[in-house]
């Protein structure tokens, strides 16, 4: 799977990194307890984000995601996430694998933690005419282009809490890295996204740098992240780079993210279709034998 997203990489159409317009720089708050103040069910976070890969022949931006995020009492309770890799079925020539081709539709995953509703995208393809979702139990957060993006969610106390704990103060906001292992280990959010499978020690031990910058409330108003690419399959290599450009906005708006309905979703593939959902790595943790059981 990681030299098939690779891959698609080096086939984006985006030949240019986007400039990014500066911050207004003020003075830190404390965003673990402006956050917490915002934890209300039914209300949320949007966000909109972008993912570069950086190696050392190329630099492209590679998914470009949207969102919102819907919170509980301590945390995240769901989200609605539209991803899209930075391709063109145009780029990827005729004779580009059916899977690859579908990888440059956009997706849409609606998670309601411990539930994934995933469409369009690859999973136009795993679906049954008559069907638009796959409902996956213990899925992913992002679908497939998930897996690229934003592995921290500010939205989870105990995930800034764990940031924080070796962070130091910069011009508008925080900067600092936690590891693998230390944001696994405490985020649902993680977990769910990246499903890693017996992660090895030295996948646990790679760090994602952050910087966090914060309004005069101390609510985030974007995070960058960069982390070894090599992640997805455990082996992080430092000339193999994500970096993941995330704004926030609209703090404590209403959101209201609901399950489609019976009647457009399923949990049984389409025929002929089980090899896709096995051949997908961050269905690792997902028993793809009991999909549709």
């Amino acid at each position: 799977m990681k030299r098939l997203i690779t891959g698609l990489a080096i086939a984006c159409a985006a030949t240019f990194v986007m400039a990014v317009p500066a911050q207004a720089q003020i003075a830190p708050k404390n965003p673990v307890a402006a956050v917490k103040k915002q934890l209300v069910a039914g209300k949320g976070v949007k966000f909109s984000e972008r993912t570069t890969l950086s190696t050392s022949f190329m630099r492209e931006i590679f998914v470009r995601r949207t969102g919102t995020i819907g919170f509980r009492k301590n945390g995240v309770a769901a989200s609605d996430i539209t991803g899209k890799f930075n391709i063109k079925a145009s780029d990827l020539g005729e004779e580009a694998p059916e899977l690859v081709k579908a990888m440059a539709k956009p997706e849409r995953t609606i998670w309601l933690g411990k539930t994934s509703y995933l469409s369009g995208g690859i999973w136009a393809g795993v679906v049954p005419e008559g069907k638009t979702w796959f409902k996956m139990p213990n899925g992913p957060t992002g679908g497939l282009s998930g897996v690229v993006g934003q592995p921290l969610n500010v939205a989870e106390p105990v995930t800034l809490r764990t940031m924080f704990k070796n962070a130091k103060a910069v011009k508008g906001g925080y900067a600092g890295k936690v590891t693998i292992r230390d944001i696994r280990k405490v985020s649902p959010w993680f977990r769910a996204t990246l499903q890693l499978d017996k992660p090895s020690a030295k996948l646990l031990g790679a760090q994602i740098s952050w910087r966090l910058s914060v309004d005069a409330k101390g609510l985030p108003t974007r995070l960058v992240t960069t982390y070894p690419f090599g992640v997805l399959d455990g082996t992080p290599k430092k000339n193999e780079t994500l970096s993941v450009d995330t704004r926030y906005s609209g703090w404590g708006t209403k959101v209201s993210i609901k399950a489609p309905t019976e009647d457009d979703a399923t949990t049984k593939p389409k025929e002929g279709s089980e090899d896709t959902l096995e051949d997908i790595e961050i269905l690792k943790g997902v028993n793809v034998g009991k999909i549709g059981g």
